[in-house]
């Protein structure tokens, strides 16, 4: 019999999810989400509710160098988990992100696996139901040495809109479902049975990144730091450039822990609050080390985590602006801060955080700004001009010729030119490169002619050039 208090359309999704093979704790995590959006809650954090966090509040990732020690006898303890349900699609694709090549002929998935390899630590891949089968098939064809252990993210059904019952969608069943955000990478451990493996195998300390970031990895010191202090998550920010005003930040509560605010969980009133980088200074670079025995038990305690909940309103079909609206139910991993007792953050330089999103940062990691030290590690170049550590390239390439990989790529066929003395490039218009180019200081180059520019082999560019 229906409980008259239950929402309309509860039992439907239920049915729903039970016919997909959904397991009964992701519906469980579902339902407490669906009910907070049927009781009009939007997952917003005002900033009557949080302050800002000070310097002094934070570690400092220079005063951890004296844990190094500590960090090479917990290697043998610890996981990469990677977050690999990313498709490329900003960039034309709709392949995991993961298989674009990245640097030297190597795509991210190969370089990532190198990482794992040269810290001889264990590597799991959270994949999406979008890049699963795209991985298998590209390890499938790599053969590592020692093949990760790979565990699919789960997914939540869509939500209509205008009467919040499940999107219908019956010429792409597929885009009745959405990701629930990299939040789910803690329930996904728990429910593919790995999270137990790996306990079982002595691993306790896990570090989770994103495969689009390549300059995160196994740091000793961030590690011998964890584990020594005891801490049960620890995440790791940075401090904000102007590039950054868009995004989350980290605040205090005022029940006094510390809290991830994401964007879209930022109320309208406090958006140019929340974009001021000087009054919120310290970002989430999604760089998170997490005590899976600490993990075990909160979910024994709890049943499952009820992490922050983030609504992202969309198109149901997202190639199409006159498909339904919908309402996307996800929560963020380094949200998990404000729900964890003990939790702490620490202060990394920029070094540690260059995520890949667009084509615009493409040409910087394919570019000498960074380079594979003599242990596989790709790092921002020694040789460039920094601040503070802080690797800071402005690249703007137009869109319309640059957007997407295929067409990227034919305008760089000729060689990625050196970009290691250049702070910002601007590209207006098609413009092909010719090899062994340099770019140095900022640079705009402006071609309005209607026909292919060509930068000819061996230019070296420091001022604005027309065509």
């Amino acid at each position: 019999m229906k409980n008259p208090s239950e929402p309309k359309h509860l039992q439907s999704f239920i049915s729903k999810m039970k016919k997909e093979g959904i397991q009964p704790i992701v519906i469980d995590t579902f339902v407490y989400y669906y009910e907070k959006v049927v009781a009009e809650e939007k997952g917003l954090i005002f900033d009557s509710d949080i302050r800002p966090i000070n310097a002094d509040e934070i570690e400092d990732a220079r005063d951890a160098s004296e844990y190094a020690d500590a960090g090479e006898k917990a290697l043998k303890h610890v996981v990469m988990i990677i977050l690999n349900g990313g498709l490329g699609t900003t960039m034309g694709l709709t392949k995991a992100k993961s298989l674009i090549q990245a640097k030297n002929d190597k795509t991210f998935l190969e370089i990532i696996l190198d990482q794992a390899e040269k810290f001889n630590v264990n590597l799991c891949l959270m994949n999406s139901f979008s890049t699963h089968q795209d991985t298998i098939s590209a390890l499938s064809m790599i053969k590592p040495s020692r093949f990760p252990r790979l565990f699919l993210q789960h997914k939540f059904p869509k939500i209509l809109h205008h009467d919040l019952s499940p999107a219908d969608w019956p010429g792409n069943r597929r885009l009745e479902w959405n990701p629930p955000g990299h939040g789910d990478v803690y329930t996904a451990l728990l429910t593919s049975g790995i999270l137990q493996q790996l306990l079982d195998e002595g691993i306790r300390y896990a570090f989770i990144a994103n495969s689009d970031n390549l300059v995160a990895t196994i740091d000793k010191s961030l590690l011998g730091f964890f584990s020594e202090k005891g801490f049960p998550f620890m995440m790791e920010v940075s401090e904000r450039i102007p590039v950054d005003f868009k995004g989350g930040h980290i605040a205090r509560h005022k029940n006094g822990h510390l809290i991830l605010r994401e964007s879209a969980q930022c109320p309208k009133r406090d958006i140019e609050r929340c974009r001021d980088i000087s009054h919120y200074k310290y970002f989430n670079t999604n760089n998170i080390w997490l005590d899976l025995r600490f993990l075990k038990s909160l979910i024994e305690k709890h049943g499952t985590i009820k992490l922050p909940m983030i609504v992202n309103p969309k198109n149901l079909d997202p190639r199409d602006e006159f498909s339904p609206s919908v309402y996307q139910i996800e929560t963020a991993m380094g949200s998990a801060i404000s729900i964890i007792e003990g939790s702490t953050a620490i202060r990394v330089p920029r070094s540690r955080f260059f995520p890949v999103k667009t084509c615009n940062e493409l040409l910087a990691v394919r570019s000498d700004c960074f380079l594979f030290s003599d242990d596989k590690q790709l790092i921002v170049n020694p040789e460039r001009e920094q601040d503070d550590n802080c690797f800071n390239i402005n690249i703007d390439l137009d869109p319309r010729y640059y957007s997407k990989i295929d067409m990227f790529n034919k305008r760089f066929a000729n060689g990625i030119p050196s970009l290691i003395d250049c702070n910002s490039l601007k590209i207006i218009g098609d413009v092909f490169f010719e090899g062994n180019v340099k770019i140095k200081g900022n640079v705009v180059i402006n071609n309005r002619s209607g026909f292919q520019a060509v930068i000819k082999e061996g230019m070296v560019i420091e001022r604005h050039i027309e065509f």
